[in-house]
């Protein structure tokens, strides 16, 4: 049921106990699902009766489980609405092992909440979707076998050459045989742990981060070690330490409008990280979705353009800026570290489809798709705006965010008497969603944070949305004054 790692720097009782966590807030152990025994999980796992009572302890503390005098221990009722069926009986499932540690991020996705506040996805009446349509035309015209191929390995050629020339505007001096093309982002997240990191390898991680790259890491057995992030982004003085003691294989890092808290990380601090990497001979994974999507001057260089002796894995997405429902990323890369990737690949699906990556050939530095990127990121600067106006006037004492420069979050600070899960039940029942702050932890245990996407919905949408969070907040504010003290 759990796994964990006796040569980890992170106490055993901590690391069931982040286990237990992961799996009940993923929704992979259900509300009701009975825990084995002290003794049994002991047994198990081969650790003392005392550190599994010490980490049942905590996770009894913290509201996820409950204990029944003479039947045991069982999860909690979680404040998630429950979407099997109850007419069927699944718990025999149960029985059966799996490897999947921890998926929270999908938990947020799948919403069909009216305030879609939850997920980075554009609204898709942004983009030029009649022009993408003659595009798709155009294709077909050109090749009407095109659905009969296979995509190389590797990448379309022409989308790579495209590619190459496209980042030599950001200083990535690199070539077509160093790029893959990806379904996405994520599959690029997923190349670099399925190839490179094992279980009890060290992964450090910004806190709070990427809930999808978190899922993704847990899944391969790492060791994660996070760094606090400031205005700058990750800290670099306290990253140098952890590097000292614990030897990590890969950093992973978002340094340009990083996700969740839309900070940027200045080009100096950047360096500092290279060096960082180079002198521990570790791997920096630069997770770069949002560079585009800047609202008053451009970011600065991305890390890679710094690296020239292959340390840096890069990783671009095109989804959120380009056409979402074509999925296509690149990864850049060098050397072995480039082969093993590509290897993996081939492992995993032989290539990404060749249609969409032919969509995107004249997408990519086309006069367009400029005019395309200017308009967006004048509406997304003009959403942002009527978030932080909505919370600024409506939003309890106590209530303060991030202003993003760019990208398609707000990240939210609460004060102590809210808990962010506890506000996003409530705001479930009005049809409103976001993602909760403890999905972009990996160690700590989060309750006061908020992501809140505002690329999705339009300014209407955003306005009475943000208005109802506002609403439950106070409500809670008024609660939580009212409360009898002993």
């Amino acid at each position: 049921m759990i796994t964990i790692n006796k040569s980890e720097a992170i106490p055993l009782s901590k690391q069931i106990y982040m286990s237990f966590v992961d799996k009940i807030r993923s929704g992979l152990l259900p509300s009701g699902s009975k825990l084995p025994t002290v003794r049994q999980l002991a047994k198990d796992i081969e650790v003392s009766l005392v550190t599994v009572m010490k980490a049942y302890k905590q996770l009894e503390e913290d509201g996820f489980i409950e204990l029944s005098k003479g039947k045991g221990t069982y999860v909690k009722m979680q404040l998630q609405p429950e979407t099997s069926n109850p007419e069927q009986d699944f718990d025999w499932q149960l029985s059966i092992p799996d490897y999947l540690h921890r998926s929270q991020y999908a938990r947020f996705q799948d919403s069909d909440a009216s305030y879609h506040f939850s997920s980075s996805m554009i609204d898709p009446a942004l983009f030029p979707n009649q022009y993408m349509d003659q595009l798709i035309e155009q294709v077909f015209k050109q090749n009407p076998r095109i659905l009969s191929q296979y995509g190389g390995i590797q990448g379309d050629l022409a989308l790579r050459e495209k590619m190459t020339q496209n980042l030599l505007k950001s200083k990535i001096e690199t070539t077509a045989e160093n790029l893959l093309i990806t379904s996405g982002s994520q599959q690029g997240i997923d190349l670099v742990a399925r190839t490179f990191v094992g279980p009890g390898d060290v992964v450090i991680m910004e806190a709070p981060t990427y809930p999808g790259a978190i899922d993704v890491f847990r899944s391969r057995g790492a060791t994660i070690l996070t760094v606090p992030i400031d205005k700058d982004g990750m800290r670099v003085d306290m990253l140098h330490a952890l590097c000292e003691k614990h030897n990590p294989k890969l950093i992973y890092t978002t340094p340009t409008f990083h996700n969740p808290t839309g900070t940027i990380m200045p080009l100096q601090r950047r360096k500092v990280l290279l060096d960082i990497a180079e002198s521990h001979h570790c791997l920096i994974m630069e997770d770069d979705p949002f560079s585009d999507i800047y609202f008053d001057r451009k970011p600065p260089l991305p890390i890679k353009s710094l690296d020239k002796s292959g340390h840096v894995i890069y990783l671009k997405g095109l989804s959120k800026t380009i056409a979402p429902g074509c999925r296509i990323g690149l990864l850049a890369a060098s050397g072995s570290i480039f082969k093993r990737l590509y290897a993996a690949k081939a492992n995993m699906d032989l290539g990404s489809p060749l249609l969409t990556q032919k969509v995107i050939v004249p997408l990519v530095d086309s006069v367009k798709t400029e005019q395309h990127l200017k308009r967006l990121r004048a509406a997304l600067k003009s959403r942002r705006d009527v978030v932080l106006a909505v919370l600024k006037e409506h939003a309890p004492s106590g209530v303060t965010c991030f202003i993003p420069k760019g990208g398609l979050n707000v990240w939210i600070q609460l004060p102590s008497w809210i808990d962010s899960n506890v506000l996003l039940y409530e705001a479930n029942k009005r049809h409103v969603s976001f993602l909760t702050g403890s999905a972009c932890f990996a160690i700590e245990n989060e309750h006061s944070t908020l992501r809140l996407s505002y690329s999705y919905a339009n300014e209407k949408q955003l306005q009475d949305g943000v208005m109802i969070l506002c609403e439950i907040m106070r409500a809670m504010q008024s609660a939580s004054t009212s409360s009898p003290t002993f």
